[in-house]
């Protein structure tokens, strides 16, 4: 029998950028449809024509709206710039309205990206459960893998710190990690989402101080 997750559809909102591509990529390959969303469809439809290409056509892609995707999905990523985060999460409420968002932002303030700057709320996390309200389940995830490691198939030597509004939605979310080939760890609340979202301008900043484009963070000795 197959895994029924697989039969969830998945929407990337703001997917045409390099990290939704890479979680597209992944999430494709799993056997996941996925719904490329973006402010302007057209370039939603060259993003997924572009992932099917490299997929040899193996997969179910389709770029829509940032609306018509949600609409249409189960469950929901948003991986647009900080800048977006907020005009982008009121445009959907609605649509989202008794789903699972992923929140994969993180607010860096250019042009000290390496420097932690975290909004009013707490968190980018914690200002989208804000803007949505309690009828959306919000989690925090994949702020810390590079987009290079998505797009490519070799093991990703970074794991994925999962933060949620509740258990059950972090489980959901850590199905996806699996299926993205990478480990993930259920990190706790939503409130804890301001940590994991700092950490990526710390690892900003030590890429730029040895020369690096990919650092991550591994979890040892909890297994």
């Amino acid at each position: 029998m197959p895994d029924q997750s697989i039969l969830l559809t998945i929407a990337i909102l703001g997917g045409t950028g390099k990290e939704g591509k890479g979680l597209a990529y992944r999430w494709a390959k799993a056997g996941y449809r996925v719904l490329i969303g973006s402010r302007t469809p057209e370039k939603a439809q060259a993003t997924a024509q572009e992932l099917l290409k490299r997929l040899g056509g193996e997969a179910h892609l389709e770029g829509l709206s940032n609306v018509e995707a949600a609409q249409k999905a189960d469950i929901a990523a948003l991986t647009v710039p900080y800048a977006a985060h907020r005009e982008t999460l009121e445009s959907v409420k609605s649509a989202l309205l008794g789903k699972i968002l992923v929140d994969v932002t993180v607010p860096l303030v250019p042009p000290k990206v390496t420097k932690v700057q975290m909004p009013p709320a707490g968190s980018a996390a914690q200002e989208a459960h804000e803007i949505l309200g309690k009828e959306v389940q919000v989690t925090s995830a994949f702020q810390n893998i590079s987009y290079e490691h998505l797009l490519h198939d070799e093991p990703v030597e970074c794991d994925v710190l999962v933060c949620g509004t509740s258990k059950e939605a972090r489980a959901e979310v850590l199905k996806l990690v699996t299926a993205a080939g990478l480990t993930g760890w259920d990190a706790g609340p939503i409130e804890n989402s301001v940590v994991v979202e700092g950490m990526t301008s710390v690892l900003i900043g030590i890429n730029k101080q040895y020369g690096r484009t990919n650092a991550g963070i591994k979890i040892t000795g909890a297994k």
